[in-house]
Formats: C-alpha cells, sequence, structure tokens
C-alpha cells in the first residue's frame, strides 16, 4: 500500500549530473518568485544564466523553510558555514523586486 502523501520523483542522468552555480538572483512579481542561477567564472566579464526557477509566493517560502532546516542540519554536523563579508557587491537590476544570495 503507497502512503498517503508520498510522491514519486523521476531523476534523469543529465538532470542528476547537476549545474554549478556561484550566485543565484532572485527577483519577485506580486505572483511569482524567479529565482536565476549563474555562473561566474575569473577573468569572464560576462556571467550566464544556468538555470532559472519560477515558483509561487508559497513554495519560495517552503524553500526557505527547507533551506533553513538543512542548513541547521549541515552546520550541526559540520560546523558554522562561514560567510565573506568582504566579497564585492555585484550590481546587477533586471527590473521588479530585486535581491541576490
Amino acid at each position: 500500500m503507497e502512503k498517503k502523501n508520498e510522491i514519486n520523483v523521476e531523476l534523469n542522468e543529465e538532470v542528476a549530473q547537476g549545474t554549478y552555480s556561484n550566485l543565484a538572483i532572485i527577483t519577485h512579481s506580486s505572483s511569482e518568485f524567479i529565482i536565476d542561477f549563474v555562473r561566474m567564472m575569473p577573468g569572464v566579464p560576462k556571467a550566464q544564466v544556468k538555470s532559472r526557477i519560477i515558483l509561487t509566493p508559497e513554495h519560495a517560502k517552503r524553500l526557505l523553510m527547507a533551506l533553513q532546516e538543512n542548513i541547521s542540519k549541515y552546520e550541526a554536523a559540520h560546523g558554522t558555514i562561514k560567510i565573506d563579508s568582504g566579497a564585492p557587491a555585484i550590481p546587477m537590476n533586471f527590473g521588479g523586486g530585486m535581491g541576490q544570495a
């Protein structure tokens, strides 16, 4: 018997390999959050968006809570994640509300 809330998720080989990103640019409207995952390479003046994920506000909040929970578990096992506060800000504006992570 299958569990009531169980979801069958398929992960194909290409997607399973993942895509490296070292910058996320987050914008939003009244109905959605857009997260662009960007790869910036040293010495290359143009960064590339490698993936774009569009979420409802409810799913964006669920993602935030899941990340908070997983970061807490990671830090409990491996120690505090240090953030370089001296990292340069990257001015980018694509319109709408904006943030970056």
